[in-house]
């Protein structure tokens, strides 16, 4: 595969570093920065995320830990680009359409999004103890092509679906199916369609190539919340309550 051979050591460097900054738990430190001291695995579901440390340890700890989060999808995006933007050995990439070079950079894109979702779930620097991954897609989304659409309309049918029901994982799982239909909707209509009438049009396989990356993410956080989809069939899943902080 062309992007494989052409990038390897760029796409290496990338999902390594974005595995790491995943691996950041801000759920777990700023729990334990916070007056009782404790970790938020030993509190509430066990998750190491916002909706968990909402509950259990406060609404400002809450807040940090979906700005950091997000911010670690981020800033795993913009490493990836300008990794993939170095002029190190790059006269394979200089030959390349550049048609054909956006399309890479993109799945480049992708690929640390996924990469530091895993992180953000399975963090090598607290025991592989991690969260679901919602929040950290959520600023993923901000800065994929075209920006920021799909984060927008994934965010409407999360805001519709827990707002419905008050309950967070309803919307978090509602999400991740909404996300790869819009991936593909966006990436066909908005970014494929109207290049075609252009000098440099992309090829269908950068619509197929990124919507079944995002399908795997998607799958991956939905397999993550498999407990809560348990409960909400059940009927038991716990709508929203926060925990109040007295300093």
């Amino acid at each position: 595969m062309e992007f494989l051979s052409i990038y390897w050591w760029r796409l290496l460097v990338s999902v390594v570093i974005s595995y790491l900054l995943g691996s950041f738990s801000f759920a777990v430190i700023f729990s334990k920065m916070s007056k009782d001291h404790k970790d938020v695995r030993e509190m509430g579901s066990g998750n190491a995320g916002f909706t968990n440390v909402l509950r259990t340890v406060g609404v400002v700890p809450a807040v940090f830990t979906f700005v950091f989060d997000c911010l670690k999808g981020i800033i795993a995006v913009f490493i990836t680009m300008w990794i993939f933007n170095l002029p190190f050995d790059n006269g394979a990439i200089e030959a390349l359409a550049e048609n054909v070079r956006f399309e890479y950079n993109v799945y480049g894109k992708y690929l640390a999004g996924a990469f530091c979702v895993l992180g953000h779930s399975f963090p090598v620097f607290f025991g592989f103890r991690g969260g679901k991954g919602i929040t950290t897609m959520a600023g993923i989304l901000l800065v994929l092509d075209p920006v920021p659409w799909m984060l927008v309309l994934t965010l409407a049918v999360w805001l519709l679906f827990f707002l419905s029901t008050k309950i967070i994982s309803v919307g978090s799982v509602a999400s991740t199916v909404a996300i790869v239909v819009w991936n593909f909707v966006i990436t066909f209509f908005f970014v494929y369609k109207p290049s075609l009438g252009t000098d440099m049009p992309l090829r269908l396989s950068y619509v197929i190539t990124t919507t079944v990356i995002m399908f795997f993410i998607g799958l991956f956080v939905a397999i993550m919340h498999r407990e809560n989809i348990k409960r909400i069939i059940r009927g038991e899943e716990k709508k929203i309550s926060v925990k109040k902080n007295k300093s």
